[in-house]
């Protein structure tokens, strides 16, 4: 049986990848990339408005229509003419 010889730390020391800073850096790695992979799904989605879900007034405080009073209407005074 051919046995090859494992070749580790080719770019970092052995030493370098054990140590607490190392650690420390992968797991802001880590850490960095779940963040930014949450933030593209979000913005894939569609948007959602709070007000969809929360209760409340959705009228104004006053009529903002042309036609302000609602028993007038413009076909009914043309033909009183």
């Amino acid at each position: 049986m051919l046995t090859l010889p494992v070749h580790s730390g080719i770019l970092l020391p052995a030493t370098f990848l054990d140590s607490h800073f190392f650690a420390i850096f992968a797991a802001f790695v880590a850490i960095n990339t779940v963040i930014y992979v949450v933030l593209a799904v979000v913005k894939m989605l569609p948007r959602v408005h709070l007000s969809d879900f929360l209760p409340g007034r959705n009228r104004r405080a006053e009529e903002r229509s042309i036609y302000p009073d609602p028993s007038y209407r413009p076909e009914a005074s043309r033909s009183g003419h």
